[in-house]
C-alpha cells in the first residue's frame, strides 16, 4: 500500500450503536477505496509528470532561490583563497488550499443490496478517488494553461475548484510564469551579481505546417534553453525533455509525435537521422485550447533543481464515514489540502 495516498478517521473503525449494516460496509468500501487509489496513483498525468512534488507539514511553503558560486580560480603557494558569495534571487509563498467532497450512499440501497455492496455503491466509492486523483491532475494543468496571468480569479472560465489561483513567481504577485520581464542576477560589469531584466523564451510562433520548419524550431528552442546563463554568465546546460501540447490542435499534435517518434527525419525523402528521436517526452493538456499552434517547452533537471513547478500536498485525501441520524444515510467526506505554485 506504498503508493496509497489517503488516511481515514478512527471513525472508520468504529461500530455504530445498533447498526449492523455500517459494519458490513465499512470494510469493503475501505477496501474499494484503497484499490482504486493504488490503481490511481501508478498513473503518470500531469502532476508526476511535469511538477515536483513534496509534503508539507507547514500553513504554506516559501520557495527561495540563491545565486551560484563561480568557478574556483587559481592561487599562488601560499596565497588565500579567493572570497565568493552568494544571494538570494527571489521568494515566492505557495499558500495550501483545503478541498472537500463526499458521497452519500442510502440505507434502503444497502438493504436492497442484502448485506453486500451494491454495485452502485462500489462505483461512487471508485469515482470519488477518481475525482481526487483528478482534482490534483487539473489544478496543475490549469495552472500551467493560465501562467500567462499573475492571478486566476475563483469565478474565471476555465477555474472549476472555487478559489482564486495564485500563478505568479514572485512575492508581490505581479509576475506571471510566462513574460518576457523576468528578472534575475547576473554578473554585472564590476562582476558582482545585481537584478537585470532578462525574458525567457516567451514567444508566440505563427502556425507551422511544414515538419521540417517544426522539427528546426523546437531544436532552435531546445538549444536556446540549453544556453539560459546562471549569475555568472556560465551557460546552466539544461537539457530539454518536455514538450507540452494544447489539446485542440490536432495538426499540431501529429507533427510533433511524427518528429518525435521517427527514426529518420519526417517530411523528408532523404534517408536522414532524426536527432529528435527518443529525446522527447509529449504531454497533451486536453483543458488547453489554443487559439494558434503553440507548445511549451521543459527540462525536468531545471524544473527540480530551479524548484519551477511546484506541488505541495499537505494533507492527504483523509476519508470519514459517518451516519446521518436524521436520514439513516451513511456518508463518505473526503477532505484535502495541497499547494501549487511557481517557484
Amino acid at each position: 500500500m506504498a503508493e496509497t495516498n489517503i488516511k481515514y478517521s478512527d471513525q472508520m473503525y468504529r461500530k455504530s450503536s445498533g447498526e449492523a449494516l455500517y459494519g458490513k460496509l465499512a470494510t469493503p468500501l475501505k477496501m474499494i477505496i484503497e484499490h482504486e487509489s493504488d490503481a490511481c496513483a501508478k498513473k503518470k498525468g500531469v502532476q508526476k509528470t511535469l511538477f515536483n512534488i513534496e509534503k508539507s507539514n507547514k500553513f504554506g511553503e516559501t520557495i527561495i532561490g540563491t545565486s551560484d558560486f563561480d568557478v574556483f580560480r587559481k592561487v599562488d603557494e601560499g596565497a588565500g583563497a579567493e572570497g565568493d558569495s552568494i544571494a538570494d534571487t527571489h521568494k515566492k509563498f505557495i499558500e495550501h488550499i483545503q478541498f472537500m467532497k463526499e458521497f452519500v450512499i442510502t440505507q434502503e440501497m444497502l438493504e436492497d443490496a442484502n448485506y453486500g455492496v451494491a454495485a452502485d455503491a462500489k462505483r461512487r466509492a471508485e469515482h470519488f478517488v477518481r475525482a481526487y486523483y483528478k482534482t490534483m491532475n487539473k489544478i496543475c494543468s490549469t495552472a500551467l494553461i493560465h501562467a500567462t496571468e499573475t492571478t486566476l480569479a475563483a469565478d474565471a472560465a476555465g477555474n472549476p475548484f472555487g478559489v482564486e489561483l495564485d500563478l505568479s513567481v514572485d512575492a508581490d504577485k505581479t509576475i506571471p510564469l510566462f513574460t518576457t520581464s523576468h528578472k534575475a542576477y547576473l554578473k554585472g560589469a564590476d562582476g558582482n551579481p545585481k537584478m537585470t531584466t532578462v525574458s525567457n523564451l516567451f514567444k508566440p510562433n505563427a502556425a507551422v505546417t511544414d515538419t521540417i520548419k517544426l522539427a528546426m524550431l523546437i531544436n532552435a528552442c531546445a538549444n536556446a534553453m540549453r544556453s539560459f546563463q546562471d549569475e555568472n554568465g556560465e551557460p546552466l546546460e539544461y537539457v530539454a525533455d518536455t514538450i507540452i501540447l494544447p489539446g485542440n490542435r490536432a495538426n499540431l499534435e501529429y507533427m510533433v509525435k511524427k518528429i518525435c517518434g521517427s527514426e529518420r527525419e519526417a517530411g523528408t525523402a532523404n534517408n536522414d537521422v532524426n536527432v529528435q528521436y527518443g529525446n522527447w517526452t509529449i504531454v497533451v493538456l486536453p483543458d488547453w485550447n489554443a487559439e494558434k499552434d503553440e507548445f511549451m517547452m521543459m527540462s525536468s533537471e531545471a524544473n527540480k533543481s530551479l524548484a519551477g513547478n511546484m506541488f505541495f500536498n499537505r494533507v492527504p485525501l483523509t476519508v470519514t464515514p459517518w451516519i446521518d441520524n436524521h436520514t439513516a444515510n451513511h456518508i463518505w467526506t473526503g477532505r484535502c489540502r495541497f499547494g501549487v505554485g511557481f517557484g
